[in-house]
């Protein structure tokens, strides 16, 4: 565990070295955060309450959304890939540890630094500058567990993408369409609530609502909190064993390839 520890504390401080790039990500989700916000409110308050969305729930869905964009690595990372093509993943799959672990706990370390300077600061924008929602207290630990699975639910997702690549050895199509689809099927583009009920079912059956959508209906309360906590789990559980499995199938390629 002290291994992981320090890969985690490793990852924390590899990216809070790009200061100017996590600047210029708060910027841009600070200025996506005023369109959103102008769009949906308009939206909401014409009608007063749109599928259990009044303003201040509206503001919430926007700036937290925005805010987890960068906590959950939202449109991906190609490191994996490139080691991949590059064949440097050989190297690491000699190292003394067990790869999956490894870089999720890179991973958890690199959420912790992204929440301090691209979670918090676009939230507390939003919340100073329109009417925001605040949860009773009881619901800040719910958030806080809810957050810790949308990144592990996350990290499945882009760990199993990235594995593509050692049977495609280019997995760039994989990424553009995960790119082109991720933000509509996580929740980001409009909440699922507003969606027909027969698209809001399918995208449930689906890992993406619990990395952004699940989080922020805990937070404002919307449907029974531990359904959403356990839908959560056991994608998490899910795509973690799902990532083993194909880990061990693409280890065994690698060996093939290389006699």
């Amino acid at each position: 565990m002290r291994l992981y520890a320090r890969l985690a504390a490793a990852g924390f401080r590899r990216h809070s070295t790009y200061r100017q790039a996590m600047l210029a990500g708060v910027a841009a989700n600070v200025v996506f955060g005023f369109l959103r916000t102008a769009i949906l409110v308009a939206v909401v308050s014409s009608a007063g309450t749109v599928a259990g969305y009044d303003v201040p729930a509206a503001v919430s869905y926007v700036w937290l959304g925005q805010g987890i964009i960068g906590f959950i690595n939202l449109w991906g990372d190609t490191e994996l890939g490139e080691r991949v093509r590059s064949g440097d993943v050989v190297v690491d799959l000699y190292r003394p540890w067990d790869l999956q672990a490894a870089l999720y706990a890179q991973d958890v370390g690199r959420a912790g630094f992204t929440a301090l300077i691209r979670f918090v600061p676009p939230t507390a924008v939003g919340a100073v500058f329109f009417p925001f929602h605040w949860p009773d207290a009881g619901t800040w630990p719910l958030f806080a567990l809810s957050l810790a699975l949308s990144l592990t639910v996350s990290f499945g997702v882009r760990f199993l993408v990235n594995l593509s690549t050692f049977w495609l050895l280019d997995n760039r199509g994989i990424m553009s369409l995960y790119n082109a689809l991720v933000w509509v099927m996580c929740g980001l583009g409009l909440p699922l609530a507003f969606f027909p009920d027969w698209a809001r079912t399918l995208l449930w059956c689906t890992p993406f609502p619990s990395t952004l959508q699940a989080p922020v209906d805990v937070y404002l309360g919307h449907g029974p909190q531990w359904i959403t906590l356990a839908h959560q789990v056991f994608w998490a559980v899910a795509l973690i064993l799902l990532g083993r499995l194909v880990l061990a199938r693409a280890v065994r390629r690698v060996v093939v390839q290389g006699g």
